[in-house]
């Protein structure tokens, strides 16, 4: 199939912890799907009035039934940070969840001939806004609701061309190969989310610098991380998590078979 992983990319994978394609998508395609993330940021900060507003280590979210909605750190910010999941708000991003450049490399990299949608979110790093994300794993978040948490590969999917300035993706290169990673213990809420730092080593990070619809790749155990947007530029990204086919989504309890 003209989309499958190439024996160097599993291996790279394998090595790495993450693999790279550079403009998957056209610049048109690339358009209608930024469209379609400004329709769902304008959809989501209206739900958002409704919703069941708290707090998490002082930082604001609101629960719109299986909907999250993330802002930025600011006390009195109204800027959205991260929506999920975020594929059902739209028609154009739920049919991305099938888009073969995606779904026939997530086979390869789940180990299963079909797959399912596992959970879907939506970074939308503002220029001069978009705050950073700690350095953490996803499969710490999962664990509890997954069985199967080793075949909960990521995709993320370039909105923008991502350079250090905007606050790029970044993984740490072999971090993956260890599993689980102790967090930390700072006192916070989230502290066991944030990756100890003594379990990886910071200076073999990695820096997606990458254009436009472009994919990246990477492990639930990968520890990833970003720096915040000090740039006159946007620094938009999908991210989607596939699994084996048949089984449930992580927060709505329905299956999205993908394909």
């Amino acid at each position: 199939m003209p989309f499958d992983l190439t024996r160097d990319e599993a291996a790279g994978y394998r090595l790495d912890g993450f693999l790279i394609r550079t403009h998957v998508f056209s610049s048109c395609e690339v358009a209608e799907l930024r469209d379609a993330v400004e329709r769902v940021a304008v959809l989501a900060a209206k739900l958002s009035e409704t919703g069941r507003t708290y707090r998490l280590d002082g930082n604001r979210f609101v629960d719109v039934d299986e909907l999250t909605i993330q802002f930025e750190h600011s006390p009195t910010s109204e800027t959205i940070r991260v929506i999920e999941p975020v594929r059902q708000l739209d028609a154009r991003l739920d049919a991305l969840v099938d888009d073969p450049r995606i779904v026939q490399p997530m086979r390869g990299l789940v180990g299963c001939d079909d797959v399912a949608l596992w959970t879907d979110k939506l970074n939308l790093k503002r220029p001069h806004e978009g705050s950073g994300f700690r350095w953490h794993q996803d499969s710490p978040y999962w664990i509890h609701d997954s069985d199967h948490v080793d075949q909960l590969p990521n995709v993320l999917v370039a909105l923008d061309d991502a350079t250090e300035a905007n606050g790029c993706f970044r993984v740490v290169r072999g971090s993956h190969t260890r599993g689980c990673l102790p967090g930390i213990a700072d006192g916070s809420q989230l502290e066991g989310f944030f990756t100890h730092p003594a379990c990886f080593d910071e200076a073999q990070q990695v820096p997606m610098v990458v254009p436009a619809g472009s994919l990246v790749f990477f492990s639930p155990h990968a520890v990833h991380g970003s720096f915040p947007n000090a740039s006159d530029q946007p620094r938009r990204a999908l991210v989607m998590t596939y699994q084996p086919a048949g089984f449930p989504m992580l927060k709505s309890g329905i299956t999205r078979n993908a394909g």
